[in-house]
């Protein structure tokens, strides 16, 4: 192995990268250290311990999903109905990799505290934000706010169903599904 340290992005790049893979259970130093090509020295100049290491992962995850809801959301001269089609697109599969690691911060929310409350601040700034685009739309605040929730039910049980499960089919379903929860303009 190289004795070169790499930086604390490349770390956390990897972590992601071995979440996705197998969940929070293949996040390990030595495995990190063998697929970064370092030492495991190279992982104590930028995290105290694994603990330390998980924590600013959950930090990066939260981060990037509450940064990347908001820019999604934003009212930017587009029709909000349009804007709800695209964004459910955009959880349409397009990216398994991040639909991977969401579902695998899911699982380890299921067992951590810390991952759990890191979930739910994701969820409550998800749901706000998509829900103000049904408001836009002028909904009332409930039932924007039960669409949203649909949404999202919809959006995140994709990842859930057998890969490859209605692949034939996908296009078809979430269009039937955006016409379902996006009221026409």
């Amino acid at each position: 192995m190289e004795s070169k340290t790499k930086n604390r992005e490349s770390w956390l790049a990897a972590a992601f990268a071995a979440l996705a893979e197998g969940g929070v259970d293949k996040v390990r130093v030595e495995v990190l250290a063998k697929a970064l090509k370092v030492t495991k020295g190279s992982f104590y100049w930028h995290f105290r311990d694994r603990t330390d290491l998980m924590n600013a992962l959950l930090d990066s995850w939260k981060t990037g999903r509450i940064a990347a809801i908001k820019e999604q959301t934003r009212l930017d001269g587009r029709e909000p109905a349009q804007q709800l089609r695209d964004l459910l697109a955009l959880y349409g599969g397009s990216k398994p990799r991040g639909m991977a690691i969401e579902l695998a911060v899911r699982d380890w929310a299921r067992r951590d505290p810390e991952a759990e409350s890191v979930i739910a601040e994701v969820d409550r700034e998800r749901l706000h934000s998509v829900a103000g685009l049904f408001v836009a739309l002028d909904l009332p605040p409930d039932q924007a706010f039960a669409r949203a929730y649909l949404f999202y039910a919809f959006a995140f049980g994709q990842g859930l169903l057998a890969p490859g499960a209605a692949a034939d089919r996908a296009e078809v379903v979430r269009a039937i599904c955006a016409d379902v929860l996006v009221p026409a303009a």
